[in-house]
């Protein structure tokens, strides 16, 4: 009999510090934000950005992603130049960009199976993934089998998948109805909570940022404001949580 001990538990990544340094961010002979952004997102931060249509919202989180280099400035993942796209950075958009042709299982899986994971252990991370989301019972259907709710939760999943140490959110639930927005709101609390992970949440919804966010950041200034109260609902009315949501509103 073997007396070998149980595999240890693998321990979560530790999140990714993001940072901007003078970065003046847009496309090339196109708009850009008309000011440097100096931002520093912390390890395991939650920062929830907002702004009005058009200010750079996602322009940033492409930036950030390696997508779009800035037009001046720097931009660096812990102290070193973001030059491209990288594992360890997720994306997660409005749409859900899940693969129509594949299952919810292999959608799941590809960002495992882009780096190579052996099958095994790509079937049981998905696996794994899908009942945390609550769709163990859907990972043999299509994308289009699922509702906008359900297709969010893969995709959800399949960012997370990869074990990333940050994840780039671009209004991930502004096509739900109020109530699965909620929901989804609740779920990516839940299943964020010891991954280490850490995350930048573009939203036009000053509510959901303010429950989300542990800070907020208002485009195009970059000033960035501490949430008193985060991922707390009921603190919705709580005094000094409605004095910041006027003040938001105030400058949008």
């Amino acid at each position: 009999m073997s007396t070998a001990p149980p595999p240890a538990a693998v321990a979560p990544p530790s999140g990714a510090e993001l940072t901007l340094q003078g970065a003046r961010i847009g496309h090339p002979g196109g708009a850009a934000v008309p000011a440097g952004v100096d931002l520093r997102i912390a390890p395991g931060e939650l920062l929830a950005v907002v702004g009005p249509s058009g200010c750079g919202k996602s322009t940033l989180l492409r930036t950030l992603a390696g997508l779009l280099p800035p037009l001046d400035g720097r931009v660096g993942q812990d102290g070193e130049p973001v030059e491209g796209p990288a594992a360890d950075r997720a994306l997660v958009f409005q749409h859900d960009a899940l693969l129509p042709w594949r299952t919810v299982r292999a959608n799941v899986e590809l960002p495992l199976a882009i780096r190579r994971v052996p099958r095994a252990e790509r079937r049981r991370t998905a696996a794994d993934w899908l009942d945390r989301v609550g769709l163990a019972g859907h990972a043999h259907k299509l994308p289009h089998q699922l509702s906008g709710g359900q297709r969010q939760r893969v995709q959800l999943a399949r960012a997370l998948a990869g074990r990333p140490r940050a994840v780039l959110m671009d209004e991930p639930f502004g096509a739900l109805d109020a109530h699965t927005r909620a929901g989804m709101q609740d779920l990516l609390v839940d299943i964020l909570h010891g991954t280490g992970a850490t995350v930048v949440f573009v939203t036009h919804d000053v509510d959901e940022a303010l429950h989300l966010g542990d800070r907020v950041a208002l485009l195009p200034s970059g000033r960035v404001l501490d949430v008193p109260h985060p991922r707390r609902r009921e603190a919705r009315q709580a005094a000094a949580t409605a004095e910041l949501r006027r003040h938001i509103l105030d400058s949008l």
